[in-house]
Formats: structure tokens, C-alpha cells, sequence
């Protein structure tokens, strides 16, 4: 009898300890971008923030520090092989990041990211990384679907760079350096059958914006063709779904037009780039026991507009 009095004891006590630890805020992370015509150092008074549509104080904003970010390219391995023209512009983009940013180069084959053939994780060794360049198979739907190797890659973040300490562990998590994705695909779902304009609500897509949202990871795109599609609804169709995940993450789609290759990505990397430099941390409390919870921000800075993620989870760290 006495032994399971105490086991009920115990058994009590290690719930009200569970329950306890799930109770009251967590501090939460975010990325914002400000995209200004002007140069802007925006401070915490310029941003406001909603959670589930109430106004929610903010406890922190810090710029990332040139060099403080990890960047992952992921190519889509179905492009026409004409991309290889771009490889120049690609290794000039690399070699070209602030010193101190990791570098991820892969490869989107069969529903995952295979990584290029530098480093088999992160990098801050920026040559080696533009050496895992290299032209696409150019075999069609090699990819599978880009969304199933977005969702598996952010879910399985790779390692950090080999110069880099472990990172340290917090109550909200492990601590490390902020993540941007940048794609090169045609965006088509294969798996969600037909490119109708009538038929633009993929499962495969929204599942890919909800694992980077819970991430806290902004996906950015620039497109350029499958070697198997053709231009018209399929192209309109796969800019349509990077249109969502960028919406959805706090990205950019880039794009020349409607089913048109960029004549060079070289404009469209350096926006990108420059979109890392202007993205902010933001740090504020959200209800822990919620999964995710819908973000909305504004600042009244002139000629600014914000790109956020439109969900967040709570406690998400996406930098130390």
C-alpha cells in the first residue's frame, strides 16, 4: 500500500511539474526584413508586432552582424541544363558573402538535398563551398517535388560549419546563427496533379510553409525552368506556389516574368543579399502552450515595407 501511495505521489507530482513548465510565455524569435528605398537602423519603437491579432510588446530587435547568417542554396537537380551559364554569377555570389557566413550548396533529387561536392554541411570556407557547384542532370522531375526536399531539409538542418563551437543549449533550444534558404527551381508540385489556375492549393506546398515556419526559417526563390515542363500554366503555376512560401516564411519570389528565365541571376543574388543585410531579430513573448500562433507586424518608418513569417512557434531561438 505504501508503495503505491508513493507512487501516486510521485506520479502527481512529475504532472503539476509538466503542466508548470508549460504555463506562461515563451520568448520567441523572428526574422523581419525591412525593405526601404532610404537606409533605415530601425529600433524596437518602430516595429509592432501582433499575435493572434493582439498587440503584443516587443523585447528586443538586433540586426544580424555582417557574417552572422547561414545560408543554404538549394538547386533544383530537374533545371535545363542551360543554367550552367549561371555558374559563374552563383561562385561570384558565394566567394562574395561577408567572411564568417556558412554556406550550404545541394542538390534537390528524389525528395531530399544532397549536397554538392564541397563541404557535405556548412561552411564558412566560402571557396570550398562554390566548388560544390555544378550543373544540374537536367533529367526532368528529378526533384520529385521541391517542396518535399524543402520540408526534409529544414526539418533536417545539416551541421554547422566545421570552425564553429557546438552550439550552446538553452531553454528554448539550441542557439545558432540565423538560416535563410534560397531556392533555384521551377516551383512546380508535381504531386498535386494538374498546373490549372483552378487547381493551386497544394497539401505538399502548404506543408513546406508550415516546417519553415516552425524553423524560423525565410525561404527566398529565384525561378528558372524544368527541363520537363513547358511554359504557360506550368510556369504560372510553379511561380504561384513560391509566391505562398515566400508569403508565408517572410521571403522573396524573384522573377523575370511569366514562364521567362532571368537573362541573369546575378541582379536577383544580389537583392538577396542584400535582403539578409536588412533583416532584423526580433524577441518577444508568446503563450507556450499554443503550437503556432499567426504574426502580423507594421512601423510607421517612411517608404518601408516589412516581410515576415505569417506564423510563428513559440520559443523558436533563430539566433544567439
Amino acid at each position: 500500500m505504501n508503495r503505491y501511495l508513493l507512487a501516486l505521489t510521485l506520479l502527481a507530482a512529475t504532472t503539476t511539474t509538466a503542466a508548470y513548465a508549460q504555463e506562461g510565455p515563451a520568448s520567441t524569435q523572428a526574422l523581419i526584413a525591412f525593405d526601404s528605398k532610404t537606409p533605415v537602423s530601425p529600433t524596437a519603437k518602430d516595429l509592432t508586432i501582433k499575435i493572434d491579432n493582439h498587440a503584443t510588446p516587443l523585447a528586443n530587435l538586433a540586426p544580424i552582424p555582417p557574417g552572422g547568417a547561414q545560408v543554404a542554396l538549394l538547386i533544383d537537380d530537374g533545371l535545363r541544363t542551360s543554367v550552367g551559364r549561371e555558374l559563374n554569377n552563383l561562385r561570384a555570389f558565394i566567394t562574395g558573402l561577408p567572411a564568417g557566413t556558412e554556406v550550404f550548396v545541394g542538390y534537390m533529387q528524389n525528395g531530399t538535398v544532397r549536397p554538392g561536392s564541397g563541404s557535405a554541411g556548412f561552411t564558412s570556407n566560402l571557396a570550398a563551398a562554390a566548388q560544390g557547384l555544378h550543373i544540374p542532370s537536367g533529367i526532368p522531375g528529378s526533384s520529385a517535388s521541391p517542396y518535399f526536399c524543402l520540408s526534409e531539409f529544414v526539418k533536417n538542418w545539416p551541421g554547422q560549419a566545421e570552425n564553429q563551437i557546438n552550439p550552446v543549449q538553452r531553454r528554448e533550444g539550441p542557439v545558432h546563427k540565423p538560416r535563410f534558404v534560397l531556392m533555384i527551381t521551377n516551383g512546380v508540385d508535381p504531386y498535386n496533379g494538374s498546373t490549372s489556375p483552378l487547381n493551386q492549393n497544394s497539401p505538399y506546398v502548404d506543408a513546406s510553409v508550415t516546417d519553415a515556419q516552425r524553423a524560423g526559417v525565410p525561404v527566398y526563390s529565384i525561378y528558372f525552368s524544368d527541363a520537363g515542363f513547358a511554359r504557360g500554366r506550368g510556369s504560372f503555376s510553379g511561380q504561384n506556389y513560391l509566391s505562398q512560401l515566400a508569403e508565408g516564411t517572410g521571403g522573396l519570389s524573384l522573377y523575370q516574368s511569366t514562364g521567362q528565365n532571368p537573362v541573369s541571376m546575378a541582379p536577383y543574388l544580389q537583392q538577396f543579399q542584400e535582403a539578409i543585410a536588412r533583416t532584423y531579430i526580433a524577441t518577444f513573448p508568446v503563450d507556450a502552450n499554443k503550437k503556432l500562433v499567426s504574426l502580423r507586424t507594421s512601423t510607421d518608418l517612411p517608404r518601408t515595407k516589412l516581410r515576415a513569417p505569417s506564423q510563428v512557434r513559440p520559443g523558436t531561438v533563430v539566433s544567439n
